[in-house]
């Protein structure tokens, strides 16, 4: 039994269409198809069979299809942040259990903090640059870092892009906000250093 494919038209998945039927759609290299052994949607232009089909240049590298927006990707900070802030709490207790001084306590409590964003830049760096492709905020919302053609990206690239963050922060925002109004949802940083973050799923 030939595969049948469902496809996107006007942002919504019908069908599924035989081949034959597939010949009477308006099918470019860029719509969406999926067929019932694939684990998510493709471009047709991904798919050898349907460009011989239709006539089109075959995709050796598959190309991001669906990109992670801003707010998303906050959500991903707030858990990277909280996982931190959740070791360094437990590893303060046992520190200070050992020291009588109140004050010591204190001292010792914040001279600490500036550990917790250095710990997510170093942990950014080397999670992305990884073959998870993300932090565990970023994997726990099935999103992940690439550069611009889908691909994993180098340890160099990484960090990177972790340390032109700090570009964004001194622009009261800016740079991350510009995100809203980017097409593929790079925020300034992603632009600087030349990658996205995409999702894996069409939603």
């Amino acid at each position: 039994m030939e595969d049948e494919y469902l496809v996107v038209i006007d942002g919504k998945p019908q069908g599924p269409f035989t081949i034959e039927q597939l010949k009477g759609l308006n099918i470019g290299p860029g719509t969406f198809v999926k067929t019932r052994t694939m684990k998510d949607y493709k471009e047709v232009g991904e798919v050898e069979e349907l460009c011989r089909l239709f006539g089109f240049s075959h995709q050796a590298i598959a190309r991001p299809q669906y990109y992670a927006s801003p707010d998303v990707r906050m959500l991903a900070v707030v858990i990277d942040y909280l996982l931190i802030l959740v070791v360094y709490a437990v590893i303060l207790v046992i520190v200070v259990s050992f020291i009588e001084s109140k004050y010591l306590k204190i001292a010792v409590s914040l001279s600490g903090l500036p550990l917790v964003p250095i710990t997510k830049i170093i942990m950014g760096i080397f999670m992305e640059a990884s073959s998870r492709q993300a932090t565990f905020g970023k994997s726990w919302l099935a999103i992940k870092v690439t550069d611009e053609q889908g691909r994993r990206i180098s340890l160099g690239r990484s960090a990177a892009r972790n340390l032109f963050k700090i570009v964004p922060v001194l622009t009261l925002g800016i740079g991350y906000l510009s995100g809203f109004f980017s097409k593929r949802q790079q925020c300034l940083h992603d632009k600087l250093a030349g990658t996205l973050v995409i999702k894996g799923r069409l939603v």
